[in-house]
């Protein structure tokens, strides 16, 4: 995962606010597959492909997030 270690976050944060947004008329398609996805009628490959495109952004910054505060608080060895 050190690939995603290189993503400067300014970068990662305003990629992940795009993905999450975007098409923004008439609505975000990441809120359109979420709810086909509740709704049960998500079956079409396209719109799984969507869903997984528009919503691995917002998955991968917590992550990124996590791995950089990890980086910087190590934690003690145990006795």
């Amino acid at each position: 995962m050190k690939w995603l270690d290189r993503i400067p976050l300014t970068w990662a944060v305003l990629g992940t606010i795009w993905m999450a947004l975007a098409p923004f008329v008439p609505e975000p398609h990441l809120v359109e597959k979420l709810r086909m996805l509740g709704q049960g009628t998500l079956s079409r490959p396209l719109d799984i492909f969507d869903l997984l495109m528009h919503a691995t952004p917002v998955v991968l910054l917590p992550v990124l997030v996590w791995r950089r505060w990890k980086a910087r608080n190590p934690t003690p060895p145990s006795v």
